[in-house]
């Protein structure tokens, strides 16, 4: 079994600078917002809208999402567009999903609540997901 070393070391810590940037409803919401807009992306003013934040808070948790590496922006005039960085964001959102709905309860609030959610876009994570639904 492989041991972390020096050289892997970096790697996991940036993959947990990954989840750590996940780690907060409001910006998987945007981050399953900016999936469902695919290469149209989103404005500022629809992540407001869709969240329900202030300014002040979503521009945090923009920023977050910025540094990371998981959404970019283009600022034209007053507007700002935002888009997921790369395409395997989508499917990660998908695949979590999968996973939280296999982990709840048949019958539950939160099941029928989570049926509520937007569809996400993928591939072979969302027949996956599908799966899923069906069986629960």
């Amino acid at each position: 079994m492989p041991v972390r070393s020096r050289t892997t070391e970096p790697l996991y810590r940036i993959k947990a600078d990954l989840f750590k940037c996940l780690a907060h409803p409001t910006r998987i919401q945007v981050l399953e917002v900016l999936a469902a807009a695919g290469a149209e992306g989103a404005p500022v003013t629809r992540l407001l809208e869709v969240t329900g934040c202030e300014a002040s808070q979503l521009s945090q948790h923009l920023a977050v999402l910025r540094r990371t590496g998981v959404v970019t922006s283009t600022r034209s005039g007053n507007a700002v567009e935002y888009w997921l960085a790369q395409p395997l964001v989508a499917e990660l959102l998908v695949v979590a999903r999968a996973f939280l709905l296999s982990s709840l309860q048949p019958g539950s609030d939160q099941l029928a609540a989570a049926r509520e959610l937007p569809p996400l876009p993928g591939a072979s994570p969302q027949a996956v997901l599908d799966a899923i639904v069906r069986r629960v």
